[in-house]
C-alpha cells in the first residue's frame, strides 16, 4: 500500500469516527441552534493549529452569521517559523496561564451563549483555561479533541486538568496518538496529521444540522455563497448582509465591558 493510500485508507476510518458520534453532533447542534435563534453567539476558540476549524465554521463559503471565531494571532501565526513571532513563542504562549482570562474580558458574555473549544490534545493551558473561563460564566462548552491522543498526553493545566474535563460535550476528531497517521519504511516518526480531517468532518456535520434547524425554524441563515452558483449580484448581497448580521450579533458583546 502507498504512503498516499495509507493516508486515504485511515481518513476513511476517521469518517467512520464521525459518523459513530452522529447523536452528539445532533446534541450539539441543538445547543447551537438555541443559541443563534436567540439573537447571540456561539464563540469558537482553537489555538496552534486548530485556528483552522474556527475559521471552516466561520466566515468561508458555505458557512453563516452567529458564531464568534476567536483566533489569537500570538497562538496561531506558524508561518514565520523561527524569528520575531516564531514557532517558539507561540508553543510558549498557549501554556501562559491566565491567557484566556485576559482574550475573555473582551467579550460581555451573556447567558444562553454556547461556545465550541478546539484541541487536538487538549492539554496545553489556554484552550483548558478558556473552556473552564467559559464555564465560570455559565457558557455551555462543546470540546473537539483527539480522545486517543488526550488519553496518552499530559496536561499542563495547573491542577492537572484537560479540555475535555470543562466541557458539556466532547466530540472526537479520531486521529490517533500523535496525529500523524502514515508510517514510512526506514522513517523513524509518522507523517501526514489526521486531526484536522476529522475536526473539518466533525465541524461540517454541526454547521450543517444547525443550519437545518433555523431554517425549519423560519430563520434561514445567510450563507456565504459564490457567484458561480447564485450570480455575481446575489452573492454579493449575501455577503453584505451576512456580514451586517455579524455585526449586529458580535455589538451586543461589547457594549456592557466595563459597567
Amino acid at each position: 500500500m502507498t504512503p498516499a493510500l495509507q493516508y486515504l485508507e485511515a481518513s476513511q476510518g476517521l469518517i467512520n469516527r464521525v459518523r459513530d458520534q452522529l447523536p452528539v453532533i445532533q446534541q450539539t447542534a441543538d445547543m447551537f441552534a438555541k443559541t443563534i435563534l436567540a439573537g447571540q453567539m456561539v464563540h469558537v476558540f482553537g489555538s496552534g493549529h486548530s485556528r483552522i476549524l474556527v475559521e471552516e465554521m466561520w466566515p468561508r463559503y458555505g458557512s453563516f452569521p452567529g458564531f464568534n471565531p476567536i483566533v489569537e494571532l500570538s497562538l496561531t501565526f506558524h508561518n514565520l517559523v523561527v524569528g520575531a513571532n516564531g514557532q517558539r513563542q507561540a508553543m510558549f504562549l498557549e501554556n501562559v496561564s491566565g491567557f484566556a482570562n485576559r482574550i475573555l474580558r473582551n467579550f460581555d458574555l451573556m447567558p444562553g451563549d454556547s461556545a465550541l473549544v478546539i484541541s487536538s490534545g487538549g492539554c496545553n493551558v489556554v484552550p483548558v483555561e478558556m473552556a473552564e473561563e467559559f464555564q465560570k460564566r455559565g457558557v455551555k462548552v462543546v470540546a473537539i479533541i483527539s480522545t486517543t491522543h488526550s488519553e496518552a498526553s499530559t496536561s499542563r493545566h495547573r491542577d492537572g486538568k484537560k479540555l475535555q474535563d470543562f466541557s458539556d460535550i466532547v466530540l472526537d476528531t479520531g486521529a490517533p496518538v500523535g496525529d500523524a497517521m502514515v508510517k514510512i519504511e526506514g522513517l523513524e516518526t509518522p507523517v501526514a496529521p489526521g486531526s484536522t480531517v476529522g475536526g473539518c468532518l466533525l465541524v461540517n456535520a454541526i454547521k450543517a444540522e444547525v443550519a437545518d434547524r433555523l431554517t425549519k425554524a423560519g430563520q434561514p441563515p445567510k450563507v456565504l455563497t459564490a457567484g458561480a452558483v447564485i450570480g455575481a449580484e446575489k452573492a454579493t448581497e449575501l455577503f453584505e448582509a451576512a456580514y451586517d448580521e455579524h455585526a449586529r450579533r458580535i455589538a451586543k458583546y461589547y457594549a456592557g465591558l466595563g459597567v
